[in-house]
């Protein structure tokens, strides 16, 4: 059941919600987002809720991406129900006056690293890896990788990124200031998000919406334009052969052969 695979728990004004699907990486499928997105309301509407912590269960992965498998025999307009739900997450997150740490254990790659980049603060532990490898499916990230990336590193980085699809470590994504904080375990991760929490949630609460909101708002004013650029993008990659390739030549473990169209 999706609710076995997020996990919710709120004590001293934090709430932790925790993907929790370690066979499967912490991949996202849509029944999960929903569940996901259900959890971010509820601390959102929980008064006594000051903070957020979003993290993966265990130390292999954050969230490795999306279930890859939902992908299959998709077009550029069905493609969206699977989208629709990543995005209505990370515009949530953007959206609320709450702070959302992301605690990154392990792999954060594909929609796991997008929907880290649309937290607040990023804490990473050592064993962490970024990417956003959707070209080697034979598209491209649909959930704000190509505009939120760009913001927070740079254009040049993160066109080399996007365009490879290669992965980078904890240490190379505080390098070019995609994370925070590197900790040299899951364990002192864990404790360094909740410390942050914890001075967070001793801040005035309504400055503290306030400063995220005008922070946000003077950071991304044409972001919903881009983010329909991107989306429009992302989607028709659905209508080509490559894409096809792409996504069963990873469910059969083999090397795509793309034609380029």
């Amino acid at each position: 059941m999706a609710e076995d695979y997020v996990l919710f728990e709120a004590s001293d004004a934090i709430a932790t919600i925790t993907i929790n699907r370690p066979d499967k990486y912490n991949a996202l499928n849509i029944s999960v987002k929903k569940k996901l997105l259900e959890m971010f309301r509820q601390a959102d509407k929980d008064t006594s809720v000051r903070v957020v912590i979003l993290t993966g269960f265990g130390e292999k992965a954050f969230i490795s991406g999306a279930d890859v498998n939902e992908f299959v025999g998709r077009n550029s307009d069905t493609i969206k129900q699977v989208v629709n739900p990543s995005r209505d997450i990370a515009q949530f997150i953007t959206a609320m006056d709450k702070p959302v740490i992301t605690a990154v254990n392990g792999y954060a790659l594909g929609g796991g690293c997008e929907l880290a980049l649309a937290c607040d603060i990023r804490y990473a532990s050592k064993n962490a890896q970024f990417g956003l490898p959707e070209i080697h499916l034979g598209t491209l990230p649909g959930n704000g990788g190509t505009v939120r990336l760009p913001r927070l590193v740079g254009l040049g980085i993160a066109k080399e990124l996007i365009l490879t699809g290669s992965r980078i470590t904890a240490d190379e994504a505080f390098r070019i200031g995609l994370v925070n904080k590197v900790f040299n375990s899951v364990e002192e991760l864990r404790a360094g998000a909740n410390e942050l929490a914890r001075i967070l949630s001793r801040m005035p609460g309504v400055a503290l919406g306030l400063a995220k909101k005008s922070i946000q708002e003077s950071w991304e004013l044409p972001l919903n334009e881009h983010l329909a650029v991107e989306l429009d993008a992302f989607c028709k990659t659905f209508d080509t052969e490559d894409k096809e390739e792409g996504v069963n030549a990873f469910l059969e473990k083999r090397t795509p052969e793309f034609k380029h169209k």
